[in-house]
């Protein structure tokens, strides 16, 4: 069945751009699909396996997966209420509902909406929250943002209760612990940063750290000795060349469209790492 899925927010280094060239350089054939770092979900959603395992260390990202799935129409009926209210006081106070203590009162989908609703108006659809883990990003200026996609919402929900997809939350390790040969896994980690001013913590309130992506490389290593498919998308930055260099690497453009400053968004070159031959 086609489904003809797309996200349903906006995350920071979502894969839309570079849906062409990951396809590319995808293997013809697997079985299981595996995403330990979903994110927004481009290529899963425009692959939609039958079979596949998801997962990301973000927990009110993934709990969104999960409302999607199990309370699609409440979830839809917050998020029209959040539209109609839609101002940048009003988004302002959501907001600050992880600082005041009314979050620890609200059900996983009232959760699932809030997040959902400030992706879609806040500055740039930025993820960030401060050493407290709370949400910082200021308001948007969208004249008319999609708040609610009735539409795709229920699509997806469809999609995630018809095939075999399981929705897990924490290490990208444990994720692909059963992977087995002739299944596929694909890796989109926070990247390395290209300038020494940036910071491996820009994704998780945890950071992902330089023996992090050590750790990373082991595990591709590791799922390549059991025959393992493997692909990985990371900064063309020399630390991917020197940690990846037992493996294929192939150069490709990508548009960076939500970097904070103008300066760092356009054209910016990124590496796709392969396990096996083309």
């Amino acid at each position: 069945m086609n489904y003809n899925l797309s996200p349903f927010t906006k995350w920071t280094g979502g894969k839309r751009q570079l849906l062409p060239q990951l396809r590319s350089y995808m293997p013809d054939t697997f079985n299981q699909y595996f995403e330990p770092f979903v994110g927004g979900g481009a290529l899963f959603f425009d692959l939609a396996p039958k079979q596949a395992v998801i997962n990301d260390f973000n927990a009110e990202l993934i709990n969104c997966y999960c409302q999607i799935k199990e309370n699609p129409k409440t979830l839809i009926e917050l998020l029209s209420f959040h539209k109609v209210h839609n101002s940048k006081d009003y988004y302002l106070d959501i907001r600050s509902s992880d600082r005041d203590g009314r979050i620890e009162k609200m059900s996983d989908v009232e959760r699932a909406a809030r997040i959902l609703y400030m992706l879609r108006v806040n500055f740039n659809g930025l993820y960030r929250v401060n050493a407290k883990n709370q949400f910082n990003v200021p308001y948007g200026r969208y004249k008319n943002p999609k708040i609610v996609d009735e539409e795709l919402i229920l699509k997806i929900s469809q999609y995630l209760n018809e095939n075999d997809i399981k929705i897990l939350q924490g290490d990208f390790e444990v994720a692909v612990a059963d992977a087995k040969e002739g299944d596929f896994v694909y890796f989109d980690p926070p990247y390395i940063p290209l300038s020494e001013t940036s910071s491996f913590t820009s994704y998780t309130h945890e950071g992902f750290s330089y023996e992090d992506q050590v750790r990373l490389r082991d595990t591709f290593q590791s799922l390549t000795d059991r025959g393992v498919k493997a692909m990985l998308s990371n900064s063309s930055s020399p630390l991917v060349e020197e940690l990846y260099q037992d493996f294929n690497l192939h150069y490709v453009e990508a548009t960076r469209t939500n970097g904070a400053k103008r300066s760092s968004r356009g054209k910016i070159s990124e590496i796709i790492v392969t396990n096996y031959d083309d």
